[in-house]
C-alpha cells in the first residue's frame, strides 16, 4: 500500500518535561516503536506494548508500592468510584457540580502520604457518601 498518512510522535523535551510533536509520513498501518533503532514497529501489531511511547516514571510508580499502600490506594479508588455512582442518581441540575466537588476533594488530598491520615480521610469520605446516599433516597432520586 503506497498510501501515506501523517502521524504525530511525542518526543520528550529533556529539561521541561513537555512533549513536542513531529509529523512523519508512514505507510498505512505502521506504528511507532521508540525502542526500535528505526522507530517503526511491525505493521501487523500496532497495539502491542512495545509500540507505545515511554511514559517516564509514572509507569514504574505503581510497581513500587508496599502492600499496605497498595491496599489503601485500592480503597481510595473504590470510594471514588462509589461516589461517582451515587452522583448518577442526583438531579440533573446538580449532577455536574456534585461530580466536580467529589473530584476536587480527591485532588486536594492527592499528595497525602501519611497512612493514618489517608485512613481517616477514607472513613470520613465513606460517612459523607453514606449521608449523600441517604439524602438522595429521602428525596426520591
Amino acid at each position: 500500500m503506497g498510501v501515506a498518512v501523517s502521524t504525530k510522535i511525542a518526543t520528550r523535551n529533556g529539561e521541561k518535561g513537555q512533549c513536542q510533536f513531529k509529523k512523519l509520513k508512514l505507510p498505512l498501518g505502521v506504528a511507532i516503536n521508540p525502542k526500535s533503532p528505526l522507530g517503526v514497529a511491525k505493521k501487523d501489531n500496532p497495539g502491542c506494548k512495545a509500540n507505545r511511547l515511554p511514559q517516564g516514571d509514572k509507569s514504574v510508580m505503581a510497581a513500587s508500592f508496599d502492600l499496605q499502600t497498595f491496599i489503601l490506594r485500592a480503597r481510595v479508588l473504590k470510594l471514588y468510584r462509589q461516589a461517582l455512582r451515587v452522583t448518577k442518581r442526583a438531579p440533573e441540575h446538580s449532577k455536574g457540580e456534585l461530580m466536580q466537588t467529589i473530584r476536587d476533594e480527591m485532588e486536594k488530598n492527592r499528595d497525602c502520604n501519611d497512612k493514618q491520615k489517608i485512613r481517616y480521610l477514607i472513613s470520613e469520605g465513606m460517612e459523607r457518601l453514606k449521608g449523600l446516599d441517604e439524602m438522595l433516597d429521602m428525596q426520591g432520586y
